[in-house]
Protein backbone atom coordinates (compact mmCIF):
# COMPACT_ATOMS: atom_id res chain seq x y z
CA UNK A 1 0.00 0.00 0.00
CA UNK A 2 1.22 3.36 -0.60
CA UNK A 3 2.30 5.49 2.38
CA UNK A 4 0.85 8.90 2.75
CA UNK A 5 2.60 12.01 2.21
CA UNK A 6 4.32 13.01 6.05
CA UNK A 7 1.90 15.57 7.86
CA UNK A 8 5.10 18.68 7.62
CA UNK A 9 5.51 17.69 3.99
CA UNK A 10 1.62 18.49 3.69
CA UNK A 11 1.93 21.80 5.30
CA UNK A 12 4.54 22.92 3.87
CA UNK A 13 3.11 21.78 0.67
CA UNK A 14 0.59 24.35 1.92
CA UNK A 15 2.77 26.90 2.51
CA UNK A 16 3.91 26.69 -1.12
CA UNK A 17 0.43 26.54 -2.59
CA UNK A 18 -0.10 29.76 -0.61
CA UNK A 19 2.72 31.28 -2.22
CA UNK A 20 1.97 30.53 -5.45
CA UNK A 21 -1.80 32.44 -4.93
CA UNK A 22 0.02 35.32 -4.06
CA UNK A 23 1.19 35.31 -7.57
CA UNK A 24 -2.51 35.02 -8.79
CA UNK A 25 -4.73 37.04 -6.73
CA UNK A 26 -4.27 40.12 -7.09
CA UNK A 27 -3.54 42.27 -3.22
CA UNK A 28 -6.74 44.05 -1.80
CA UNK A 29 -7.64 45.52 1.29
CA UNK A 30 -10.57 46.96 3.90
CA UNK A 31 -9.98 49.55 6.00
CA UNK A 32 -10.55 49.44 10.02
CA UNK A 33 -11.82 52.40 11.81
CA UNK A 34 -12.00 52.51 15.12
CA UNK A 35 -15.69 52.76 16.99
CA UNK A 36 -15.75 53.03 20.65
CA UNK A 37 -12.01 51.60 21.14
CA UNK A 38 -12.72 49.11 18.83
CA UNK A 39 -11.58 48.06 15.58
CA UNK A 40 -13.92 47.28 13.00
CA UNK A 41 -13.65 46.38 9.19
CA UNK A 42 -15.45 48.62 7.01
CA UNK A 43 -17.34 46.65 4.86
CA UNK A 44 -17.75 49.36 1.96
CA UNK A 45 -13.80 50.38 2.17
CA UNK A 46 -12.66 47.45 0.00
CA UNK A 47 -10.13 48.63 -3.04
CA UNK A 48 -7.24 46.86 -4.67
CA UNK A 49 -3.65 47.27 -3.28
CA UNK A 50 -0.45 46.62 -4.85
CA UNK A 51 0.21 42.91 -5.37
CA UNK A 52 2.78 41.23 -2.66
CA UNK A 53 3.75 38.16 -4.32
CA UNK A 54 5.80 35.70 -1.80
CA UNK A 55 8.37 34.16 -3.69
CA UNK A 56 11.38 31.71 -2.10
CA UNK A 57 12.42 33.41 0.40
CA UNK A 58 9.31 33.53 2.07
CA UNK A 59 8.45 30.45 1.44
CA UNK A 60 11.38 29.30 3.56
CA UNK A 61 11.08 31.50 6.12
CA UNK A 62 7.29 30.59 6.98
CA UNK A 63 8.57 28.08 9.41
CA UNK A 64 10.43 30.43 11.48
CA UNK A 65 8.09 33.10 11.28
CA UNK A 66 4.89 31.13 12.15
CA UNK A 67 7.00 29.75 15.50
CA UNK A 68 7.67 33.27 16.48
CA UNK A 69 4.00 34.51 15.56
CA UNK A 70 2.81 31.25 17.36
CA UNK A 71 5.39 31.46 20.02
CA UNK A 72 2.76 31.37 22.78
CA UNK A 73 0.64 28.33 22.05
CA UNK A 74 3.44 26.74 21.32
CA UNK A 75 5.09 27.38 24.96
CA UNK A 76 1.51 26.73 25.95
CA UNK A 77 1.55 23.02 24.53
CA UNK A 78 5.37 22.61 25.74
CA UNK A 79 4.51 23.50 29.21
CA UNK A 80 0.93 21.31 29.66
CA UNK A 81 3.11 18.35 28.61
CA UNK A 82 5.53 18.78 30.89
CA UNK A 83 2.81 19.06 33.38
CA UNK A 84 1.57 15.70 31.82
CA UNK A 85 5.09 14.15 32.20
CA UNK A 86 4.85 15.21 35.72
CA UNK A 87 0.99 14.05 35.88
CA UNK A 88 2.06 10.40 34.14
CA UNK A 89 5.52 9.81 36.26
CA UNK A 90 2.61 9.54 39.21
CA UNK A 91 1.18 7.02 38.20
CA UNK A 92 -1.85 8.11 38.60
CA UNK A 93 -3.06 8.45 35.20
CA UNK A 94 -2.49 4.35 34.70
CA UNK A 95 -3.72 3.49 37.72
CA UNK A 96 -6.86 5.62 37.29
CA UNK A 97 -7.27 4.45 33.57
CA UNK A 98 -7.01 1.22 34.89
CA UNK A 99 -9.66 1.39 37.54
CA UNK A 100 -12.02 2.85 34.96
CA UNK A 101 -11.29 -0.04 32.81
CA UNK A 102 -12.30 -2.31 35.25
CA UNK A 103 -15.73 -0.40 36.27
CA UNK A 104 -16.11 -0.22 32.73
CA UNK A 105 -16.14 -4.33 32.19
CA UNK A 106 -18.24 -4.65 35.52
CA UNK A 107 -21.02 -2.10 34.54
CA UNK A 108 -23.64 -2.73 31.07
CA UNK A 109 -24.42 1.04 31.84
CA UNK A 110 -20.77 2.31 31.48
CA UNK A 111 -20.02 -0.14 28.53
CA UNK A 112 -23.04 2.17 26.75
CA UNK A 113 -22.72 5.55 28.40
CA UNK A 114 -18.90 6.25 28.60
CA UNK A 115 -18.67 7.46 24.79
CA UNK A 116 -21.55 9.47 25.19
CA UNK A 117 -21.28 11.01 28.57
CA UNK A 118 -17.90 12.43 27.87
CA UNK A 119 -18.71 13.47 24.32
CA UNK A 120 -21.36 16.02 26.38
CA UNK A 121 -18.86 17.51 28.74
CA UNK A 122 -16.90 18.18 25.94
CA UNK A 123 -19.34 19.41 23.89
CA UNK A 124 -20.70 21.61 26.47
CA UNK A 125 -17.40 22.97 27.13
CA UNK A 126 -17.00 24.25 23.58
CA UNK A 127 -20.58 25.66 23.90
CA UNK A 128 -20.11 27.39 27.03
CA UNK A 129 -16.43 28.52 26.99
CA UNK A 130 -15.15 27.51 23.57
CA UNK A 131 -13.15 24.71 24.65
CA UNK A 132 -9.95 24.60 21.96
CA UNK A 133 -6.61 24.25 22.79
CA UNK A 134 -7.92 23.61 26.39
CA UNK A 135 -8.67 20.20 25.09
CA UNK A 136 -4.76 19.15 23.90
CA UNK A 137 -4.06 17.87 27.37
CA UNK A 138 -7.11 15.74 27.43
CA UNK A 139 -5.87 14.01 24.56
CA UNK A 140 -2.99 12.62 26.63
CA UNK A 141 -5.56 10.49 28.48
CA UNK A 142 -8.07 9.30 25.95
CA UNK A 143 -6.06 7.28 23.52
CA UNK A 144 -4.32 5.42 26.12
CA UNK A 145 -8.04 5.01 27.74
CA UNK A 146 -9.88 4.57 24.48
CA UNK A 147 -7.04 1.61 23.71
CA UNK A 148 -7.76 -0.20 27.17
CA UNK A 149 -11.25 -0.17 26.66
CA UNK A 150 -10.78 -2.20 23.12
CA UNK A 151 -11.09 0.75 20.82
CA UNK A 152 -8.15 2.87 19.12
CA UNK A 153 -6.81 6.14 18.90
CA UNK A 154 -9.16 7.46 16.58
CA UNK A 155 -11.98 6.87 19.20
CA UNK A 156 -9.27 8.54 22.13
CA UNK A 157 -9.07 11.67 19.90
CA UNK A 158 -12.59 11.72 18.66
CA UNK A 159 -14.26 11.90 22.15
CA UNK A 160 -12.38 14.91 23.33
CA UNK A 161 -11.83 16.74 19.86
CA UNK A 162 -14.73 15.84 17.96
CA UNK A 163 -17.43 16.49 20.88
CA UNK A 164 -15.46 20.01 21.73
CA UNK A 165 -15.42 20.80 18.27
CA UNK A 166 -19.21 19.67 17.51
CA UNK A 167 -20.07 21.77 20.77
CA UNK A 168 -17.94 24.59 19.57
CA UNK A 169 -19.56 24.92 16.10
CA UNK A 170 -23.41 24.54 17.52
CA UNK A 171 -22.14 26.79 20.40
CA UNK A 172 -25.03 28.86 22.63
CA UNK A 173 -22.75 30.94 24.97
CA UNK A 174 -19.45 30.85 23.04
CA UNK A 175 -18.01 34.28 24.05
CA UNK A 176 -15.02 33.58 21.68
CA UNK A 177 -17.79 33.01 18.20
CA UNK A 178 -21.35 33.96 19.21
CA UNK A 179 -20.14 36.39 21.53
CA UNK A 180 -17.74 38.31 19.24
CA UNK A 181 -19.66 37.87 16.10
CA UNK A 182 -23.13 39.11 17.45
CA UNK A 183 -21.44 42.25 19.07
CA UNK A 184 -20.09 42.75 15.17
CA UNK A 185 -23.64 42.35 13.84
CA UNK A 186 -24.93 44.42 16.54
CA UNK A 187 -27.27 42.04 17.89
CA UNK A 188 -28.00 41.80 21.85
CA UNK A 189 -25.55 39.37 23.20
CA UNK A 190 -26.23 35.73 23.48
CA UNK A 191 -29.61 36.54 21.71
CA UNK A 192 -31.53 33.78 20.33
CA UNK A 193 -30.55 31.20 22.54
CA UNK A 194 -33.48 29.15 21.91
CA UNK A 195 -32.44 27.91 18.84
CA UNK A 196 -29.14 27.21 19.13
CA UNK A 197 -29.13 25.09 21.63
CA UNK A 198 -31.64 22.40 19.87
CA UNK A 199 -28.61 23.55 16.72
CA UNK A 200 -26.62 22.29 19.77
CA UNK A 201 -28.07 19.67 20.62
CA UNK A 202 -28.23 17.59 17.15
CA UNK A 203 -24.70 18.44 16.13
CA UNK A 204 -23.42 17.05 19.82
CA UNK A 205 -26.25 13.93 18.82
CA UNK A 206 -24.46 13.40 15.71
CA UNK A 207 -21.10 13.44 16.60
CA UNK A 208 -21.55 11.41 19.47
CA UNK A 209 -23.46 8.30 17.26
CA UNK A 210 -20.84 9.03 14.56
CA UNK A 211 -18.10 8.11 17.25
CA UNK A 212 -20.07 5.37 18.80
CA UNK A 213 -20.87 3.54 15.86
CA UNK A 214 -17.15 3.34 14.87
CA UNK A 215 -15.70 2.61 18.40
CA UNK A 216 -18.30 -0.20 18.54
CA UNK A 217 -17.04 -1.59 15.21
CA UNK A 218 -13.55 -0.94 16.05
CA UNK A 219 -13.85 -3.39 19.35
CA UNK A 220 -15.70 -5.93 17.19
CA UNK A 221 -13.00 -5.75 14.53
CA UNK A 222 -9.58 -4.11 15.34
CA UNK A 223 -8.22 -4.91 12.06
CA UNK A 224 -11.10 -2.16 10.78
CA UNK A 225 -9.21 0.87 12.93
CA UNK A 226 -7.60 3.23 10.62
CA UNK A 227 -4.10 2.91 13.14
CA UNK A 228 -4.61 -0.72 13.66
CA UNK A 229 -0.31 -1.32 13.39
CA UNK A 230 0.68 1.59 15.66
CA UNK A 231 -2.53 0.76 18.21
CA UNK A 232 -0.98 -2.82 18.34
CA UNK A 233 2.53 -1.23 19.66
CA UNK A 234 0.43 0.44 21.91
CA UNK A 235 -1.22 -1.99 23.53
CA UNK A 236 1.58 -3.86 24.29
CA UNK A 237 2.84 -0.62 26.21
CA UNK A 238 -0.05 -0.99 27.85
CA UNK A 239 -0.41 -4.18 28.83
CA UNK A 240 2.70 -3.48 30.82
CA UNK A 241 1.29 -0.87 32.13
CA UNK A 242 -1.78 -2.55 33.85
CA UNK A 243 0.19 -4.90 35.16
CA UNK A 244 2.06 -2.16 37.56
CA UNK A 245 -1.32 -0.82 38.26
CA UNK A 246 -3.49 -4.12 39.80
CA UNK A 247 -3.01 -3.20 42.84
CA UNK A 248 -5.94 -0.04 42.32
CA UNK A 249 -5.98 3.28 43.31
CA UNK A 250 -3.98 3.96 46.39
CA UNK A 251 -4.93 7.13 48.60
CA UNK A 252 -1.82 8.97 46.84
CA UNK A 253 -3.28 8.17 43.59
CA UNK A 254 -7.13 9.41 44.50
CA UNK A 255 -4.86 12.24 45.88
CA UNK A 256 -3.52 13.18 42.37
CA UNK A 257 -6.64 12.83 40.54
CA UNK A 258 -8.52 14.79 42.73
CA UNK A 259 -6.09 17.68 41.89
CA UNK A 260 -6.37 17.28 39.01
CA UNK A 261 -9.87 17.37 38.98
CA UNK A 262 -10.12 20.78 40.82
CA UNK A 263 -7.39 22.00 38.39
CA UNK A 264 -9.68 21.42 35.82
CA UNK A 265 -12.60 23.30 37.58
CA UNK A 266 -10.32 26.29 38.31
CA UNK A 267 -9.90 26.01 34.51
CA UNK A 268 -13.26 26.39 33.70
CA UNK A 269 -13.92 29.23 36.40
CA UNK A 270 -11.10 31.17 35.04
CA UNK A 271 -12.43 31.01 31.56
CA UNK A 272 -15.85 31.93 32.62
CA UNK A 273 -15.13 34.19 35.41
CA UNK A 274 -11.96 36.06 34.34
CA UNK A 275 -11.06 35.25 30.65
CA UNK A 276 -8.53 33.72 30.97
CA UNK A 277 -6.19 32.38 28.02
CA UNK A 278 -3.01 30.72 26.86
CA UNK A 279 -0.81 32.74 29.29
CA UNK A 280 -2.83 31.91 32.61
CA UNK A 281 -3.85 28.61 31.60
CA UNK A 282 -0.21 27.50 30.85
CA UNK A 283 0.57 28.85 34.85
CA UNK A 284 -2.22 26.73 36.10
CA UNK A 285 -1.06 23.27 34.55
CA UNK A 286 2.45 24.55 35.47
CA UNK A 287 1.39 24.78 39.33
CA UNK A 288 -0.87 21.70 39.11
CA UNK A 289 2.40 20.07 37.95
CA UNK A 290 4.36 21.14 40.73
CA UNK A 291 1.35 20.70 43.33
CA UNK A 292 1.03 16.85 41.88
CA UNK A 293 4.97 16.56 41.84
CA UNK A 294 4.23 17.07 45.95
CA UNK A 295 1.37 14.97 46.47
CA UNK A 296 2.93 12.23 44.53
CA UNK A 297 5.81 12.38 46.77
CA UNK A 298 8.32 12.93 43.51
CA UNK A 299 11.87 13.51 43.94
CA UNK A 300 13.49 17.10 42.51
CA UNK A 301 15.44 15.16 39.54
CA UNK A 302 12.21 13.18 39.15
CA UNK A 303 9.53 15.98 38.76
CA UNK A 304 12.19 18.21 36.20
CA UNK A 305 13.40 14.81 34.35
CA UNK A 306 9.52 14.01 33.92
CA UNK A 307 8.44 17.46 32.68
CA UNK A 308 11.62 18.11 30.47
CA UNK A 309 10.69 14.15 29.18
CA UNK A 310 6.61 15.31 28.87
CA UNK A 311 7.85 18.50 27.31
CA UNK A 312 10.42 16.58 24.63
CA UNK A 313 6.97 14.31 23.45
CA UNK A 314 5.28 17.38 22.62
CA UNK A 315 7.93 18.86 20.44
CA UNK A 316 6.88 17.94 16.80
CA UNK A 317 3.35 19.01 17.98
CA UNK A 318 5.01 22.82 18.80
CA UNK A 319 6.72 22.50 14.94
CA UNK A 320 3.98 21.37 13.68
CA UNK A 321 2.22 24.56 14.93
CA UNK A 322 4.91 27.12 13.89
CA UNK A 323 4.45 25.19 10.43
CA UNK A 324 0.86 26.11 10.51
CA UNK A 325 1.10 28.95 11.29
CA UNK A 326 3.03 29.62 8.75
CA UNK A 327 0.54 29.53 5.99
CA UNK A 328 -1.59 32.61 7.55
CA UNK A 329 1.55 34.61 7.26
CA UNK A 330 2.21 34.13 3.74
CA UNK A 331 -1.16 34.42 2.74
CA UNK A 332 -1.48 38.42 4.88
CA UNK A 333 2.04 39.12 3.17
CA UNK A 334 0.50 38.29 -0.37
CA UNK A 335 -2.70 40.65 0.92
CA UNK A 336 -4.52 37.80 -0.81
CA UNK A 337 -7.29 37.15 2.09
CA UNK A 338 -9.36 40.45 1.68
CA UNK A 339 -9.59 40.19 -1.66
CA UNK A 340 -10.98 35.88 -1.61
CA UNK A 341 -13.30 37.63 1.04
CA UNK A 342 -14.76 40.16 -0.88
CA UNK A 343 -14.92 38.35 -4.12
CA UNK A 344 -16.58 35.25 -2.47
CA UNK A 345 -19.13 37.32 -0.67
CA UNK A 346 -20.43 39.28 -4.32
CA UNK A 347 -22.01 35.95 -4.70
CA UNK A 348 -24.22 36.38 -1.76
CA UNK A 349 -26.79 39.10 -2.94
CA UNK A 350 -27.34 36.43 -6.14
CA UNK A 351 -29.44 33.95 -4.40
CA UNK A 352 -32.61 33.88 -2.58
CA UNK A 353 -32.45 34.22 1.25
CA UNK A 354 -32.36 30.56 2.52
CA UNK A 355 -29.58 29.36 -0.58
CA UNK A 356 -27.70 32.73 0.34
CA UNK A 357 -27.36 31.65 4.21
CA UNK A 358 -25.94 28.38 3.06
CA UNK A 359 -23.56 30.22 0.70
CA UNK A 360 -22.42 32.66 3.57
CA UNK A 361 -21.79 29.11 5.68
CA UNK A 362 -19.52 27.65 2.72
CA UNK A 363 -17.91 31.20 2.65
CA UNK A 364 -17.14 31.25 6.37
CA UNK A 365 -15.44 27.65 5.96
CA UNK A 366 -13.40 28.93 3.00
CA UNK A 367 -11.85 31.90 5.02
CA UNK A 368 -11.43 29.72 8.10
CA UNK A 369 -9.13 27.75 6.14
CA UNK A 370 -6.65 30.95 6.42
CA UNK A 371 -8.01 32.29 9.36
CA UNK A 372 -8.59 29.10 11.59
CA UNK A 373 -9.33 31.38 14.81
CA UNK A 374 -12.95 32.06 15.93
CA UNK A 375 -12.50 35.44 17.50
CA UNK A 376 -10.53 36.28 14.15
CA UNK A 377 -12.54 35.04 11.75
CA UNK A 378 -15.45 37.00 13.48
CA UNK A 379 -13.81 40.46 13.29
CA UNK A 380 -12.56 39.96 9.62
CA UNK A 381 -15.95 38.62 8.17
CA UNK A 382 -19.20 39.72 10.34
CA UNK A 383 -19.02 43.49 9.70
CA UNK A 384 -19.15 42.70 6.06
CA UNK A 385 -21.35 39.88 6.20
CA UNK A 386 -24.12 41.73 8.79
CA UNK A 387 -25.07 44.06 6.69
CA UNK A 388 -24.65 41.95 3.47
CA UNK A 389 -27.42 39.92 5.04
CA UNK A 390 -29.97 42.18 5.59
CA UNK A 391 -29.92 43.41 1.63
CA UNK A 392 -30.31 40.03 0.45
CA UNK A 393 -32.81 39.37 3.47
CA UNK A 394 -31.12 37.10 5.68
CA UNK A 395 -31.04 37.77 9.48
CA UNK A 396 -28.05 38.89 11.28
CA UNK A 397 -28.98 36.15 13.50
CA UNK A 398 -28.63 33.32 10.89
CA UNK A 399 -25.37 34.95 9.44
CA UNK A 400 -23.85 34.49 12.60
CA UNK A 401 -24.81 30.46 12.87
CA UNK A 402 -23.52 30.66 9.56
CA UNK A 403 -20.27 32.01 10.70
CA UNK A 404 -20.49 29.42 13.69
CA UNK A 405 -20.89 26.38 11.18
CA UNK A 406 -18.26 27.65 9.04
CA UNK A 407 -15.60 28.46 11.53
CA UNK A 408 -16.49 25.53 13.82
CA UNK A 409 -17.08 22.70 11.62
CA UNK A 410 -14.11 22.32 9.25
CA UNK A 411 -11.77 23.25 11.93
CA UNK A 412 -12.06 19.58 12.85
CA UNK A 413 -10.07 18.76 9.72
CA UNK A 414 -8.30 21.76 8.19
CA UNK A 415 -4.14 21.39 8.33
CA UNK A 416 -3.78 25.19 8.75
CA UNK A 417 -5.40 24.73 12.46
CA UNK A 418 -2.78 24.85 15.11
CA UNK A 419 -4.99 22.80 17.49
CA UNK A 420 -5.95 19.88 14.65
CA UNK A 421 -2.56 19.41 13.60
CA UNK A 422 -1.06 19.52 17.45
CA UNK A 423 -4.09 17.19 18.46
CA UNK A 424 -3.05 14.84 15.81
CA UNK A 425 0.51 14.76 15.95
CA UNK A 426 0.35 13.74 20.03
CA UNK A 427 -1.78 10.80 18.97
CA UNK A 428 0.49 9.70 16.28
CA UNK A 429 -2.34 9.74 13.26
CA UNK A 430 -1.46 11.29 10.41
CA UNK A 431 -3.44 14.26 9.02
CA UNK A 432 -4.40 11.50 5.89
CA UNK A 433 -5.60 9.17 8.31
CA UNK A 434 -7.24 11.71 10.33
CA UNK A 435 -9.19 13.12 7.20
CA UNK A 436 -9.96 9.46 5.65
CA UNK A 437 -12.07 8.92 9.05
CA UNK A 438 -13.72 12.16 9.03
CA UNK A 439 -14.69 13.05 5.95
CA UNK A 440 -18.18 11.14 5.94
CA UNK A 441 -18.93 12.71 9.43
CA UNK A 442 -17.76 16.74 7.88
CA UNK A 443 -19.75 15.71 4.83
CA UNK A 444 -22.90 14.68 7.28
CA UNK A 445 -21.91 17.67 9.29
CA UNK A 446 -22.47 20.20 6.39
CA UNK A 447 -25.50 18.80 4.91
CA UNK A 448 -26.97 19.21 8.70
CA UNK A 449 -25.70 22.93 8.67
CA UNK A 450 -27.40 23.87 5.68
CA UNK A 451 -30.55 22.51 6.37
CA UNK A 452 -30.07 24.43 10.23
CA UNK A 453 -29.61 27.45 8.56
CA UNK A 454 -33.29 26.84 6.85
CA UNK A 455 -35.81 27.31 9.43
CA UNK A 456 -34.71 30.81 10.46
CA UNK A 457 -36.09 32.38 7.37
CA UNK A 458 -39.51 30.94 8.17
CA UNK A 459 -39.18 31.32 11.75
CA UNK A 460 -38.04 35.24 11.45
CA UNK A 461 -35.45 34.01 14.08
Amino acid sequence: MKKAPDTFVIIFSIIVLAALLTRVIPGGKYEKVAVDGKEWVDPASFHHVESQPQGVGAILTAPIRGVVDAALIIGFVLIVGGAFGIFQKSGAVDAGIAHLVRLHDHSDFLKWATIPLFMILFSLAGAVFGMSEELIPFVLIFIPLAIRLGYDSIAGVAVPFVGAGAGFAGAFLNPFTVGIAQGMAEIPLFSGIGYRLIVWTITTTIAILYVMRYAQKVKVSPQLSVCFDMDEVKREEHAQDDLHSEQGLDMQHRLTLILFALGMLVLVFGVLEFGWYIEEIAALFFALGIFIALVGRLSISEMTGSFVDGAKDLVSTALLIGFARGILLISQDGQIIDTMLFALSQWVGKFHPILASAWMFLVQTFINFFIPSGSGQAALTMPIMAPLADLVGVSRQTAVLAFQFGDGFSNLIIPTSAVTMGVLTIAKISWTQWARWIYPLMLIFMLTSVLLLIPPYFIQW
